[in-house]
């Protein structure tokens, strides 16, 4: 029989590294894969689904503090749950849970999914006037090795330091979107990325898109850079709309359009049909 006085070293040494490990280190340096696309130089692309927590579950993270952080999120994806500015801090642990594990993914791909059974049903006239609208933060590039080092959401957004991010031009693919725009491609789609970056942030942006796989877009329409913040007068659903009615007036015919925000694709002209991918990691009104 194993005595208490056997099992204390052995007690006493678990607890030191349960106390040493955090339940939220995790390895942002990507692993990669190599991809190739349309006959031209492979492309080096982080795997996305790599940045994972090494301990805990999301199930026990679910409702804190009298906040029921599943329920919250679902408010926030039907857009019940509006003007909010950062994740509840009591939610952290269970954002970054949903956003670092498999959950996400799925659901994720199920709205790719759909798009791409859609896509698959036009009928184009032939005259190469149909297109796709593409936003591209958290629609075709991923901004999570950022916010897993800024608290999932639950800090406020702090704009200078989220450009130097994107100044480094190394956010990740989400494989199913890239996935949708090379089906579009084949069928005859053209691909238009709007987005609210700013023109001053074009080249790494396009830098960027080419890493990751995306080439042989129509389009890409960025906010003019006119503060330092790239804020502009107006909301993103007044910017966003305007930019797709001067793509409609110039003879364009929008069939989808997808992005994670609803500012994505809410407002006239919205496209034959829109897309709305899964983000409880900020709010764009």
């Amino acid at each position: 029989m194993v005595t208490a006085a056997r099992l204390l070293p052995l007690i006493l040494f678990l607890t030191a590294v349960a106390v040493g490990c955090s339940a939220w280190e995790m390895n942002i340096r990507l692993p990669t894969e190599r991809l190739a696309y349309g006959g031209g130089e492979a492309v080096v692309a982080p795997i996305i689904h790599a940045l994972r927590p090494l301990l805990g579950s999301g199930r026990q993270l679910a409702a804190r503090a009298g906040v029921a952080c599943d329920s919250w999120r679902l408010g926030v994806e039907a857009h019940n749950v509006i003007d909010w500015r950062t994740v509840p801090a009591e939610c952290e642990g269970y954002i970054g849970h949903y956003m670092l594990g498999e959950h996400y993914r799925r659901d994720f791909a199920v709205v790719v999914d759909e798009a791409v059974a859609y896509a698959e049903t036009l009928k184009l006239a032939g005259n190469g006037k149909e297109i796709w609208v593409f936003d591209i933060d958290e629609t075709s590039l991923s901004n999570l090795p950022y916010y897993a080092k800024h608290g999932f959401g639950a800090t406020p957004y702090n704009a200078t330091s989220f450009r130097e991010y994107v100044a480094e031009g190394s956010a990740p693919a989400l494989p199913e979107t890239r996935r949708l725009y090379h089906r579009l491609l084949e069928l005859g789609v053209k691909p238009v990325f709007l987005t609210g970056r700013t023109e001053d942030q074009r080249t790494i942006t396009v830098t960027n898109l080419h890493r990751q796989g995306f080439s042989g877009w129509e389009k890409l329409l960025l906010k003019p850079a006119v503060h330092a913040t790239g804020e502009l007068q107006g909301s993103a659903v007044e910017y966003k709309s305007g930019e797709r009615q001067k793509l409609q007036d110039a003879g364009f015919i929008i069939v989808g359009n997808i992005g994670d925000q609803w500012s994505d694709i809410l407002g006239a002209p919205e496209g034959a049909r829109t897309f709305k991918l899964p983000d409880p990691l900020y709010y764009i009104g």
